[in-house]
């Protein structure tokens, strides 16, 4: 595929005919082709309405306006408008746009990016980043970038050889073993169904090839996934929270966003397997932590 075809494709994912009126937001399209997009990656290239309807619902209940109803169908048939997308009903394309949910559902309607589409992506899959993130840039702030690409199994790393990428299921199967709560401080803020300000930590970092398991994972909130990491506190034997001396604070806020928690133990996962593993904590110990662990 040359160049300028490349172009065009690009082109039209830039110009995605989004719903507009007034001020009024309509993020079902560029929401259908992220969630294909994730889809994608993990070489699931044809769409069953009946499984990934709801999916959709979901992500347009998160992350576009609230509504009284949604309607993943429009953007299910209308995105072929954009000569990105098909849709077809037992092998046939599909033509109509007048289809209901119910009607999808029963007929096993199904989608996918056009054949172009897929071809571009197959011999470039750097293009798949490049389309998700216009579409991030142009329909969403930068604050919730993460959180869709979880929702939406989506990785950017494409360009990084397939053994190195970091496993986009990795984030859902921390939280979920811990229960959706940091593991130090309980948070588990949530917004309808989205939790907000909840990471997966890996322990030993994906950087150093620590790999994408549950028991290389820990649940923590933004505040204290980013103390973990540069070292301001790290586990010992039986899960014992560890704070360095070497952070400190004169305020209140200090007690209580880190010290209060030292000699403590990490809250657990809910199965034994997906406990921290001691190599990996051992690796955080020696590589990151800083300075020596107070007295307990």
């Amino acid at each position: 595929m040359d160049a300028a075809t490349s172009a065009e494709i690009l082109h039209r994912f830039e110009k995605l005919n989004v719903w507009r009126r007034g001020d009024q937001r309509a993020p079902h399209k560029p929401l259908l082709v992220l969630l294909a997009l994730g889809l994608f990656l993990r070489n699931i290239r044809i769409v069953p309405f009946a499984e990934y309807g709801d999916t959709l619902s979901d992500l347009l209940r998160e992350f576009g306006p609230q509504r009284q109803t949604y309607y993943p169908e429009l953007p299910f048939l209308h995105l072929r408008s954009d000569r990105v997308w098909q849709v077809a009903i037992h092998g046939e394309l599909v033509l109509r746009f007048n289809l209901s949910k119910k009607q999808l559902r029963e007929l096993n309607a199904t989608g996918r990016f056009t054949d172009d589409v897929q071809r571009l992506f197959d011999e470039d899959p750097r293009t798949i980043a490049t389309v998700a993130r216009l579409l991030l840039d142009r329909n969403f702030p930068e604050s919730v970038h993460r959180d869709i690409l979880d929702a939406t199994g989506l990785s950017l790393d494409i360009s990084t050889p397939a053994a190195q990428r970091r496993d986009p299921l990795f984030r859902g199967a921390v939280l979920t073993a811990y229960e959706y709560r940091c593991a130090l401080c309980n948070l588990d803020v949530r917004i309808g169904n989205m939790s907000v300000g909840l990471e997966a930590a890996h322990i030993k970092w994906h950087q150093a090839h620590g790999p994408d398991v549950v028991a290389n994972g820990i649940a923590l909130c933004c505040m204290h996934h980013k103390l973990f990491d540069l070292g301001a506190f790290t586990l010992g034997d039986g899960r014992r929270v560890l704070v360095s001396d070497a952070a400190y604070g004169s305020t209140r806020q200090f007690e209580e966003i880190l010290l209060r928690h030292h000699g403590h133990q990490l809250n657990a996962p809910v199965h034994a397997e997906d406990h921290p593993s001691g190599d990996f904590i051992d690796w955080h110990r020696a590589q990151v932590f800083k300075g020596r662990a107070r007295p307990v």
